[in-house]
């Protein structure tokens, strides 16, 4: 498997998967993307199939020879040891658990594939890593637990300071070590742009390689895109019905990689970007006009971007009219958020975080549409426990942390403070990391 940069559609400079993944950008700016998306061997098998074992077909397309297939099988054997629960709370209408990970989060699946790879490709380096990344909240959590103490790699994340969650805020800054945490005065997309800029900055790459663990590096979303198939494979095993899946989107990675998903055999026949006020996307779906604008802090802040990275993978794969033909955008406010959480504790006895709330919202609306699908299911991103001063109040009870919570939470922090500033930044990098 070759990759390309989205800014080079002529494909006439392509890398390997470790380029790519070692890169995380391309020269020209551009995101690494497949030269063709592979197809699934036999997309019937899906639903007979482990977990596991779709992610091991899925890679192997991608990650294949640059990782031999027996150091690939074991790789997913260990960063895979939790459950992917499919949960259908009414008739057509599922939850897919992705935040069973070690950080009770969906990144866990895109972090640990990730760092593992990095983890066997730096044995082989003569100079050491610096990965940058800028998180929105969960992000953060799930590459410093997948990256801390690997040898040869130092982390830097990079936060918006005060729109993450108290434990979230924990799990980023409260490792130590190889991980290092940078809280910004500004948004998650300030972090992004600094992150962007340093990944091609020859400067910021004097004494190290340096890279990216965000859904900017193709290593996140190639694991982004087994859950897809997993769950497409349950609900729909003989290909028959209309399938739906609403993703809470807020860097468009975990969107991107469901089309990718879906160009490879998983039986998606369409797409719904879940989103809160943050909505250029939804925006962009029902004009065809591209219009980033600063994020707005919401109550789902993992979803608070205004100029999403991965917008650019999405245009390479389907330019308009045909994204808009593949997927439908639905904003919900916080209001609606709320009321959501409330309802389907409510009918169900199962308690939502604001993000998994957006999405099964928007997946309502979709399943309610003349003519839409006969059955779908909603991307549930995060322990509703990450997010418990809002869940709490809403249903007006106390949550269990689960352990991987607990263990979180006697944790102190202590991040370095800086504006958004490239200068500022540089100069800690050269100063702060040797």
């Amino acid at each position: 498997m070759r990759f390309r940069s989205t800014r080079d559609p002529s494909a006439a400079a392509t890398v390997s998967f470790r380029e790519a993944v070692m890169r995380g950008m391309a020269p020209d700016g551009g995101l690494y993307i497949p030269e063709t998306i592979p197809r699934y061997p036999d997309p019937s098998r899906l639903a007979s199939s482990s977990f596991a074992e779709i992610a091991f077909e899925a890679a192997r397309f991608f990650a294949c020879p640059d990782l031999g297939e027996a150091e690939l099988l074991e790789l997913i054997a260990d960063a895979y040891d939790f459950p992917v629960p499919l949960v259908e709370l009414e008739p057509g209408r599922h939850a897919l658990e992705l935040f069973r990970g070690p950080t009770a989060a969906f990144k866990d699946f895109g972090a640990r594939f990730m760092a593992r790879v990095m983890g066997i490709f730096v044995r082989g380096e003569s100079r050491p890593l610096l990965i940058l990344t800028a998180t929105s909240g969960d992000t953060g959590g799930a590459v410093a637990d997948g990256f801390h103490g690997v040898a040869g790699i130092d982390v830097v994340v990079l936060y918006p300071k005060g729109r993450v969650s108290p434990i979230q805020e924990r799990q980023i800054a409260g490792l130590g070590g190889n991980i290092h945490a940078v809280a910004i005065e500004g948004s998650f997309d300030d972090c992004q742009t600094l992150v962007k800029r340093a990944c091609s900055d020859p400067a910021a790459a004097e004494r190290r390689m340096v890279s990216s663990a965000n859904s900017i590096n193709v290593a996140r979303l190639v694991p982004q895109t087994f859950y897809y198939l997993y769950a497409a494979g349950r609900i729909d095993p003989d290909g028959t019905r209309v399938l739906v899946a609403s993703v809470p989107s807020g860097n468009y990675g975990n969107l991107t990689a469901g089309l990718w998903a879906q160009a490879m055999g998983a039986p998606i026949a369409r797409f719904v970007a879940a989103t809160n006020a943050n909505r250029a996307v939804p925006d962009y779906l029902e004009s065809g006009l591209w219009r980033p604008r600063p994020s707005i802090a919401t109550i789902s802040n993992a979803m608070d971007v205004g100029n999403p990275s991965n917008f650019e993978r999405m245009t390479s794969l389907l330019p308009y009219p045909e994204m808009a033909a593949a997927v439908t955008g639905f904003p919900v406010t916080d209001e609606e958020t709320i009321a959501t959480i409330v309802e389907v504790d409510r009918r169900f006895g199962y308690v939502l975080d604001p993000h998994g709330a957006v999405a099964w919202t928007a997946l309502g609306r979709a399943l309610a549409a003349p003519g839409s699908g006969a059955a779908g299911f909603a991307c549930l991103t995060a322990h509703p426990a990450k997010f418990r001063e809002i869940v709490e109040s809403a249903i007006g009870r106390t949550l269990a942390l689960p352990p991987e919570l607990s263990a979180a939470e006697s944790r102190n922090v202590s991040p370095t403070c800086m504006p958004p500033e490239y200068g500022a930044f540089l100069s800690w990098l050269r100063d702060e990391i040797r």
